[in-house]
């Protein structure tokens, strides 16, 4: 099998996959990061959700050969480059929006790609842009408080107000 040659949270990334290879597998296999967590492992609970191209995806079911020229962003790549949380990983914190905390990667994810698309989203809008990411714990009111308070944030922020 070919080199795949992609971008992952801003650094470029050679890698020799394995025939049917996930980007899952990859990532925590042979990257050693392990926030993308594996859930059901057929695409259905978004616990391994990654913006590939800026468009939330599995990656349970995201094969690597797939990835060529791609450009990825994990959970890894949402923290703030000193390590710190983000603003939208610190609004889990903050409205108690992790719970358990096995789905929370995935759902920050889903929410900054949702944001990134879409700054100002409704409530309805956010559902929406979450409705494939499953939360056992929260009922995910939680969660949408969260996202709904980031991006009212970053509206201030854009306008100037801080």
């Amino acid at each position: 099998m070919p080199d795949v040659n992609f971008i992952l949270n801003g650094k470029p990334v050679t890698a020799q996959p394995k025939p049917k290879q996930t980007l899952l597998h990859f990532l925590r296999e042979e990257l050693h990061l392990t926030g993308t967590k594996p859930g059901c492992e057929i695409g259905d609970c978004g616990a391994c959700s990654v913006i590939i191209d800026g468009e939330l995806k599995k990656s349970c079911i995201y094969l690597m050969k797939d990835l060529d020229g791609k450009e990825v962003i994990s959970i890894e790549g949402i923290a703030l480059p000193d390590g710190t949380p983000s603003d939208l990983q610190q609004a889990f914190i903050d409205h108690g929006a992790t719970q358990c905390g096995y789905c929370t990667p995935g759902m920050i994810v889903a929410g900054e790609a949702l944001l990134r698309n879409n700054p100002q989203p409704t409530e309805e809008q956010i559902r929406e842009g979450l409705k494939d990411n499953l939360c056992r714990c929260t009922g995910y009111l939680q969660i949408i408080e969260a996202v709904a308070d980031v991006a009212q944030q970053r509206a201030r922020k854009e306008e100037g107000g801080q």
